[in-house]
């Protein structure tokens, strides 16, 4: 069974204070995120790293705090998450040139990486059948992708010590919801080994 991981939206606007939409205490699941990537890399497993990357008028500021404004600090990744060979697919038509990479960062401009241009073709090149899921926000980004690659008919594992929510009790109703719908959970230390 093919293995893709994916790493959501690990970007500064979310995980640090100084962040403009900051998830409190998203700081403490840098190092799983950044071990997970890595050991992703080590055992030949591609990473899909979403990220935020927004207009400064983007639509969905009228819904949330403007955030992750492309060029911008808060719209980076930590550097620790960062893998050596990675390629950026933007969010319009081209051509999925990921020969090689490790990590595939895909912009997308809304929380549901489903409705990017490119995801749907992105799985089927890499063969994904099993997706381990992490990162931020655990009920919304976190959420839309679990759910739209268990509707794509991926398995999914969703790594509970790699995740971070902005509402517990909302984001327990989104695990909820991806577990009926056929979603497993695991640990890093599951996916990694001790």
């Amino acid at each position: 069974m093919k293995t893709v991981f994916f790493d959501i939206d690990s970007q500064l606007d979310f995980l640090y204070p100084a962040g403009a939409l900051y998830a409190p205490g998203a700081e403490k699941i840098v190092p799983a995120i950044a071990r997970l990537n890595h050991f992703a890399a080590a055992s030949g497993v591609p990473v899909v790293s979403t990220t935020d990357a927004h207009t400064e008028d983007d639509p969905e500021f009228r819904r949330y705090p403007p955030h992750c404004v492309a060029g911008t600090w808060g719209q980076h990744k930590p550097e620790s998450t960062l893998l050596q060979s990675r390629v950026t697919v933007p969010n319009r038509e081209c051509p999925l040139a990921i020969e090689g990479a490790a990590q595939i960062i895909l912009e997308k401009q809304t929380v549901d990486a489903f409705e990017t241009r490119n995801l749907p073709r992105l799985l089927d090149l890499l063969g994904a059948e099993r997706c381990v899921v992490y990162g931020v926000v655990t009920e919304i980004c976190v959420f839309h992708a679990a759910r739209g690659l268990l509707r794509a008919g991926r398995s999914v594992a969703l790594v509970t010590d790699a995740i971070a929510e902005l509402d517990a009790a909302n984001a327990r109703m989104a695990i909820d919801e991806v577990l009926a719908a056929g979603a497993t959970l695991t640990t890093v230390s599951e996916v990694c080994g001790q």
